[in-house]
């Protein structure tokens, strides 16, 4: 793989995250994390592998009838850096949501920092 493979496959994979939780597919977003954990921002880890992220991602995101959060998660500004076994990825992401009677509107704004590992 170059470099060049590698951000491609980065960039779909912090793009597939935001599509899964927007479709309510928490086993999805969970299968992202099969070798991996979700943490928080001081690095400690909130789940780990791809059974306890689906069960963080259900236990803490409300989904609606249509069993999604009636959410959309935008993300920008990545930035991607790889080194020869790791990389990082930091980028922005803003969540809209709609819900009844009241039209899409951003409910959280934060930043991603993502290491990744081959």
């Amino acid at each position: 793989m170059t470099a060049a493979n590698d951000r491609v496959e980065i960039e779909a994979l912090v793009f597939e995250y935001a599509r899964r939780i927007d479709d309510g597919d928490f086993a999805g977003v969970g299968a992202l994390f099969a070798e991996g954990s979700v943490c928080a921002p001081d690095g400690t880890p909130l789940a780990t592998g791809a059974e306890a992220v689906e069960a963080l991602y259900t236990a803490t995101t409300r989904r609606y009838e249509d069993g999604t959060p009636r959410s959309h998660h935008v993300t920008s500004n990545l930035a991607v850096a790889i080194d020869l076994s790791t990389a990082t990825a930091q980028s922005y992401f803003t969540v809209f949501q709609a819900t009844d009677g009241l039209g899409l509107q951003p409910i959280v704004a934060g930043r991603y920092e993502d290491t990744f590992a081959r």
